[in-house]
């Protein structure tokens, strides 16, 4: 099949890229290469050369015509990442994901295709806080942590009706979505037009939630990029990990392999059609043995400087109910963290890791957000 990817010079997208090449599919990439991700301004090393590159922004509508041609499938990657950022590059982070999403569908809808599905990378972030258990009430979902309780350094969700602390428990898709960023709104933007306008012009779509994505060519020096991410760029430069709260709040962490099956699984089973799907582990790893696992495995005594200050808008706890997309798509992921991290850290010492993370950490308290 004729596949467009955008943002398929980009992390998630390349790899996505190598396995569409390696099934035989004719692929176009199509990436505006923004130098926070690609500082050169050149197409990565590891582009795939056997894939058409394309240098276009998505809210170009001219070229992202020209783009897909004759695509059958497109998976749409191109975002702007980044949730603390997007609170004050707000015109930014909109252009480029709402917008640019906004001109990719003006586009099919005003124009010939023959795009036969439409594939939207989502996100967790769009949940907030994540599902938890009461003791009392049972499942709940509480607000954001009111600033004068952290301040105070009590770090736990209250239930929202009888206010004792609760429990996390996997998030699942029909979760209300309570967004907390200027970077999730735009992400439910993208999903939300995305199965709108298929669903109301007839192309399917498919929405995949990301959780936190790790995995090699994922930006070392990009300060705004994942936390796994961020934490090596130090540990490589022989500084500490920086930890807010108490180091205790967890993510899913979901290896970029697990990622780009889960698009093969969207692309080719018509069981997706329409639906929206998370794509996690169903694990939940705290913030702080992420960082204590990648020192050890850079075999460094570095010890995280758990700060226990916090980040306006971070949540707790969330992670991935993953029963939708295991029963209905067959996925289930392969890749342990532990594993998963091996394979990064070998392909680390490959690439400079310049360590911006000062830089971004005054940038947020100066707009008072940390």
């Amino acid at each position: 099949m004729k596949i467009l990817v955008t943002g398929g010079a980009g992390f998630i997208g390349s790899h996505l890229v190598d396995a569409l090449v390696d099934r035989n599919h004719e692929v176009t990439i199509f990436d505006n290469l923004d130098p926070q991700v690609h500082p050169e301004g050149q197409p990565p090393r590891h582009l795939n050369p056997r894939a058409e590159f394309i240098r276009g922004d998505v809210r170009d509508a001219e070229a992202l015509k020209a783009a897909i041609g004759k695509s059958e499938v497109i998976f749409h990657k191109a975002s702007a990442v980044g949730v603390g950022q997007s609170q004050y590059q707000i015109a930014q982070y909109v252009t480029a994901n709402t917008g640019g999403t906004a001109t990719l569908l003006d586009v099919l809808v005003n124009n010939e295709h023959n795009v036969k599905k439409l594939i939207v990378a989502a996100s967790m972030s769009s949940y907030g806080e994540g599902l938890y258990e009461c003791a009392k009430c049972g499942a709940c979902r509480p607000a954001l942590r009111p600033e004068e309780q952290m301040a105070a350094g009590d770090w736990a969700p209250k239930c929202p009706v009888c206010g004792i602390s609760v429990t996390p428990i996997p998030t699942p898709e029909e979760a209300v979505l309570n967004c907390n960023s200027i970077y999730a709104i735009t992400k439910k933007d993208q999903e939300e037009m995305c199965l709108l306008i298929g669903k109301t012009y007839g192309i399917p779509v498919v929405s995949l939630r990301y959780f936190n994505v790790y995995g090699p060519r994922q930006s070392l020096s990009n300060p705004y990029t994942g936390v796994a991410a961020i934490f090596m760029s130090r540990i490589k430069n022989d500084r500490p990990p920086v930890v807010y709260e108490d180091g205790l709040q967890t993510r899913d962490f979901v290896s970029v392999e697990d990622i780009v099956e889960a698009n093969m699984l969207a692309m080719e089973r018509s069981e997706a059609d329409g639906q929206i799907f998370n794509v996690g582990t169903g694990r939940a790893l705290t913030i702080r043995g992420v960082a204590e696992i990648l020192a050890q495995a850079y075999g460094k005594s570095i010890q995280p400087d758990v700060t226990e200050k916090f980040r306006k808008g971070d949540v707790r706890h969330c992670y991935a109910d993953n029963s939708k997309i295991q029963n209905l798509l067959g996925f289930s992921p392969k890749i342990d963290f532990e594993q998963g991290m091996e394979a990064l850290i070998s392909w680390s010492q490959t690439v400079e890791a310049v360590d911006y993370f000062e830089q971004a950490k005054a940038e947020l308290e100066a707009k008072g957000l940390a």
